[in-house]
This record gives structure tokens, C-alpha cells and sequence, in this order.
């Protein structure tokens, strides 16, 4: 599909039986209109760029929770996309946790009206393939643009460690007696999920939806590939019954599962964002409010060339892969302790790990204070690790 510099306009192309848009040639498409993808278009177009959205499907609903620490959201959002917000949240491991920092559940429909995409820019096909120059489409069809940019995620398969979760909807009455008086609870370690300390942990994750729903959802947090959703599902439910909670069975479900990790491969010149990206923590699985941000230094570097990375950033995610890898690293039963140790850390040295995308200084900081208080358990998995890797590739430390 040739892209001339006119108007856009429809027309019918030799071999398809389907109406191509003609675009002017953009400055950008992105491929995948999920959170990532859509945000990024959002801000390319706030910013005065034309851009051009791929995706089959651009319009589906996402159906998933969002949740993220409240201060991760850019300011530019307006205020309605928070479903729910409170002042704190706890963790549970060996020990309880108040973590006084607010955190946000998203309200999807309102995040998916406010990153708004011109009509006329959204592209319903499949990508088969990107490159440098431009994007083929299943139909035939080809984009060329200034910058390409692949929001599609990242897939899971052999070898890739992925995150699972399964969850139940209940009404905050029924959710009390397994939130234990908690606002939000990020992490609950204990054991009365019936099983053995010296299998495959998961965790508790609860949050409340909205006034009338709260989401209980049984975690792996990382694994390869770690317990099924049958197994998830019945971890929840035998804790759920430990703790006095009783399910009706006709509760609405959420099934979770995605990489913990981006393809090992990008095409050289594309700009990636969202799972495919540093968004994606690699030691908590959390990427769309660092998505959120991400679109900005996207937008930045269509208009004027600057890098979407900097040494700082890919400095932080070499360092946080690492911290990743050590969550593979360590027996399943020092797991809940390490945690411990990460949230008896100040709430500054917790924020600059877990949301300073560009924090250096912070994040070695406060991965060195948590290496200084591990126990020989913690430390023997961090030198196994860092012996695997034989060294971290940070690109300016001195």
C-alpha cells in the first residue's frame, strides 16, 4: 500500500476484498492498541505528530485489572481514571507490612476514553511483520512512517518466566475476613493456601474494584512456568475457606497470565514500549503506568529525535533484570522473607526500585541496601545469579 502525501481517502486494491485507507505518509504508526500502544498514539497526536494506529481489534474493551502505586500515573491523565485510590496498602510475609503510599486501581473505560485516537488513524489489520521503515499488513497492504513503534506484548512460550494469577469478584463484605482490616493487599505470603513452604509460592493480591466489588486473586508472581490456573484456583479457594470466606460459585472470574520477560530479538530501528519494553518490571510484572510515561519520551522522540531510552534507564533495567532473575534464584521458602526485607525498607528506596524508571543512583542504592540485610540464604542466590550473568551491563557506571 502506497502512501502519498494527499488526503486521507478509501479505495478498493486489486486482489483484496476489503477497503484500504490511504494515509499520508505519518511520522509514526504503533502496532497494538492496548494501554501501551494506545497511550503512545495518544501522545504522538497531543503532541502535533501524525501518527497511524494498527490493530485488529482497536476498539475491544480491556477486561483486566490495572493497579499501580497512584503517584506512577503522569499527570496528563485526567482524574476520572481512578476507579478506586487508598492512602495505603500492606504486604504479608513472615511479618506485616504498612506500606504508606497510595495506590490506584484504574477504571479501564475511562482510561480507554481519555487516550484518545483520531478515527481516521486506526488501521483494523493484523502486522505481520515490522521493520525500520514501515509495517506489512495481513491484507497486503503496507505503512511506511518516520518511526515505527510494536506495542503487541510479549509472548509466552518455553523458556519465558510469565506471571499467573487467578481471582475471584466478591462484594466487600465477603472479601473482609481474607483482607484482614488491609485498604489494599499488594502481597499475602502465608501459607493457608495449603500448601508446603517448599513448593511453588504464590501470594493473596487483593484490591478493591469499586464500592461494590473487590478482586481476590491468588498470584504467581514468577515462574517457569509455575502453577496452572486449575492449581491457582484451588490455592484461593482453600484459603479463602481458612479464612472464613464462602463463595456462592457463580463469583466472575479473572484469569491471568502473561511474559515476564520482552522478546529476546527486536528488529534493529524499531521502538518498543509496553511488555515488549523496559515498561515491563521484570521483578513485579507491573508495566502499564510505566507504559503511561513511556508514551511521552515516544512522543519526544518522533518529534524531535531524542532517544526513548537513556543510559540511565537502560542502566536501571539491566539492574532490575537482575533483581529478576534473583526472584527465580531464590527456594520458595526464603521467598516471603525477602519481601520482608524489600518493605522494611524506606518507602523512598522502595519507590525508587519499583517506579524510578531512570533512577540510577536510587535504584543501586537500594538494591545494595537490600543486599546488605539478606541473610546468607538471600545473598548465596544473588552471587549464584550474578555468577549465571558473569556481569550486569550498565552502560555508565564508572
Amino acid at each position: 500500500m502506497d502512501h502519498g502525501r494527499d488526503r486521507a481517502s478509501r479505495r478498493r486494491v486489486a486482489g483484496h476484498r476489503i477497503a484500504l485507507t490511504v494515509f499520508p505518509s505519518p511520522d509514526a504508526v504503533v502496532v497494538g492498541a492496548g494501554p501501551a500502544g494506545r497511550a503512545a498514539a495518544h501522545r504522538i497526536a497531543a503532541a502535533g505528530a501524525v501518527v497511524v494506529l494498527v490493530d485488529p481489534h482497536p476498539d475491544r474493551r480491556w477486561t483486566q485489572t490495572y493497579a499501580m502505586w497512584d503517584d506512577e500515573l503522569p499527570a496528563w491523565l485526567p482524574a476520572d481514571v481512578r476507579a478506586t485510590t487508598t492512602r495505603s496498602a500492606t504486604v504479608v510475609g513472615a511479618r506485616r507490612h504498612h506500606v504508606a503510599r497510595a495506590y490506584t486501581v484504574l477504571d479501564t473505560v475511562a482510561l480507554q476514553r481519555a487516550l484518545t485516537v483520531d478515527p481516521a488513524a486506526v488501521v483494523r489489520d493484523v502486522a505481520v511483520s515490522v521493520d525500520a521503515r514501515g509495517v506489512t499488513l495481513r491484507s497486503g497492504g503496507r505503512l511506511g512512517a518516520g518511526v515505527v513503534i510494536d506495542a503487541r506484548g510479549s509472548a509466552v512460550g518455553p523458556g519465558v518466566p510469565e506471571q499467573r494469577a487467578y481471582g475471584v469478584i466478591v462484594r466487600p463484605e465477603v472479601a473482609e475476613p481474607a483482607l484482614g482490616g488491609a485498604e489494599t493487599l499488594v502481597m499475602d505470603w502465608r501459607h493457608d493456601n495449603g500448601t508446603d513452604p517448599h513448593e511453588h509460592p504464590t501470594f493473596l493480591y487483593g484490591v478493591q474494584l469499586d464500592a461494590d466489588r473487590v478482586l481476590l486473586e491468588e498470584t504467581s508472581l514468577v515462574g517457569e512456568p509455575g502453577p496452572d490456573q486449575p492449581e491457582l484456583a484451588a490455592r484461593l479457594h482453600r484459603r479463602l475457606q481458612h479464612r472464613g470466606v464462602a463463595l456462592r460459585g457463580d463469583e466472575a472470574v479473572e484469569r491471568v497470565r502473561f511474559a515476564m520477560a520482552p522478546p529476546s530479538v527486536t528488529p534493529a530501528g524499531v521502538e518498543v514500549t509496553g511488555a515488549r519494553s523496559a515498561a515491563l518490571h521484570p521483578a513485579t510484572g507491573y508495566s502499564v503506568a510505566s507504559s503511561l510515561r513511556r508514551a511521552d519520551a515516544l512522543a519526544r522522540h518522533v518529534v524531535d529525535g531524542t532517544p526513548v531510552t537513556s543510559r540511565a534507564t537502560a542502566a536501571v533495567t539491566s539492574l532490575r533484570r537482575l533483581g529478576g532473575q534473583v526472584l527465580l534464584g531464590l527456594p520458595p521458602d526464603e521467598l516471603a522473607d525477602f519481601f520482608d526485607r524489600f518493605f522494611e525498607l524506606p518507602v523512598a528506596a522502595q519507590r525508587a526500585y519499583l517506579s524510578g524508571d531512570g533512577d540510577l543512583p536510587g535504584t543501586a542504592r537500594a538494591m545494595g541496601e537490600l543486599f546488605r540485610g539478606a541473610g546468607s540464604g538471600h545473598r548465596r542466590a544473588i552471587v549464584r545469579t550474578v555468577g549465571r550473568r558473569a556481569r550486569v551491563s550498565v552502560p555508565w557506571l564508572p
